[in-house]
């Protein structure tokens, strides 16, 4: 009997490059967490990564980027480990791409195309998929000349099928492009429905608060134990992909839409940032930001800077910008951390664990505070067969007390500004407009 197995059980062997340009001066430390870093994505592909290399690379050769040395110890390395994919953590040309492919007899792979497969591979609702596809065109595009090896064969053709003596890589360009169109319509759709969704919210008054944060800060964690959801979480690098919205109910009367979002990135490639702006409107339209960081994390301080650069790219910045709460996550492994509240709620700084659930108390607490400080404590006087009246301000807000004599409810309540103005006074009680 012939013997089988799982070929999808099969991984392709790999090699991570990790070339280190003098000139960028980030220091040892730094290149060797992004090397770690670089090699966490490259798992994620699903790849079996088998050797990982730095390499000093004093001047760049326009060619294959590395000099003929570096590339010859590399292709020993693919030899001796059989290796089917070489991951380079740097953007690479078509044309260094290509020679590097002929030089190590191996799939070559930048770190461009590395974040665009596993983006490709993670995305799960439509309007991921098609910016996955968008992005992902937009790659290809520089990359048709190392697709085609018969660039000087020409066809005729009539109509949709390419004029007279047009080459075999210009239309693959135009069905490219014509593609991309198509794409960009169905993601505006997308971001229209979306922004109608957002405009339900605002009617009904429900705030919305995003978590932002590096890949792999916990924030996926901390949004299933807030909403008791079951968003997909994994101990690896875009574990989250497309945004996922639940309602927050906290304590009986107060609630708000909460938002996750995909992790940010250094180096995140062009191409997604442009794909991805649907995406971060979540973002853009939050009343509150909780910015979670990995408190355990050596590189925290160059990753936060990550953070809010992307931020500020979102237009997030100035005295418009919502306000930020930095959420120091992972105090399990680091228990000398505090919590700080500031007198406004931008500025404060919780430490929580979203593993053990350590410190979710006083962050639960400062959203409570910060739906409380616009609301207005209002004392009404309700007719005992008002229901909905009653109903309206247990649904909408926070009520403090109630109290009955015989003919009427007396009612404390927190209301939002705009639903306290739909109480009018009438003959000393009060009814819903």
């Amino acid at each position: 009997m012939a013997e089988t197995h799982d070929v999808a059980l099969e991984k392709d062997i790999a090699i991570s490059v990790h070339p280190e340009f003098p000139t960028k001066q980030l220091g040892a430390y730094a290149w060797k967490a992004r090397a770690e870093e670089f090699d966490l994505l490259v798992d994620s592909s699903g790849c079996e990564l088998v050797e990982s290399t730095r390499v000093n690379v004093r001047r760049i050769t326009s060619a294959t980027l590395f000099g003929s040395g570096k590339v010859e110890e590399v292709r020993l390395l693919v030899e001796e480990h059989e290796a089917k994919v070489v991951f380079v953590d740097h953007p690479l040309t078509p044309v260094q791409q290509g020679k590097l492919e002929d030089a190590w007899t191996a799939k070559v792979v930048d770190r461009t195309g590395l974040i665009l497969e596993i983006f490709a591979s993670r995305a799960r609702t439509r309007e991921g998929i098609l910016q996955v596809e968008l992005a992902s065109l937009n790659y290809q595009m520089g990359r048709l000349v190392r697709s085609w090896t018969h660039l000087e064969r020409q066809r005729g053709g009539v109509g949709l099928m390419g004029g007279p003596g047009e080459r075999q890589i210009e239309l693959d360009r135009r069905m490219i492009r014509d593609k991309a169109i198509s794409l960009e319509k169905d993601l505006e759709k997308i971001k229209r429905m979306r922004a109608t969704q957002r405009a339900g919210r605002q009617k009904k008054d429900m705030p919305t608060v995003a978590l932002v944060g590096y890949t792999n800060a916990g924030k996926s964690t901390l949004f299933n134990l807030l909403t008791n959801s079951g968003v997909y979480v994994a101990d690896q690098l875009f574990a989250t992909l497309d945004p996922t919205l639940r309602l927050l109910q906290i304590g009986d009367n107060l609630r708000l839409m909460l938002s996750d979002t995909v992790g940010f990135v250094q180096e995140l490639p062009h191409e997604l940032v442009d794909a991805f702006k649907a995406t971060l409107e979540e973002v853009i339209e939050a009343d509150l930001i909780l910015h979670v960081r990995d408190a355990s994390d050596p590189m925290k301080a160059e990753h936060a800077k990550v953070v809010h650069e992307t931020l500020e790219q979102l237009g997030l910045v100035g005295d418009y910008a919502p306000p930020i709460v930095e959420v120091l996550n992972k105090k399990d492994l680091a228990p000398e951390l505090e919590s700080y509240r500031a007198d406004e709620i931008a500025g404060s700084r919780m430490a929580i664990s979203a593993l053990t659930g350590e410190g979710m108390d006083a962050l639960v607490q400062l959203l409570t505070d910060w739906l409380c400080q616009e609301m207005r404590e209002m004392h009404l006087k309700l007719n005992l067969s008002d229901g909905k009246g009653l109903a309206f301000c247990y649904q909408r807000g926070a009520v403090l007390s109630k109290n009955c004599d015989d003919d009427s409810m007396h009612v404390v309540v927190r209301l939002n500004t705009l639903d306290a103005l739909k109480f009018i006074e009438d003959d000393g009680f009060h009814r819903l407009r």
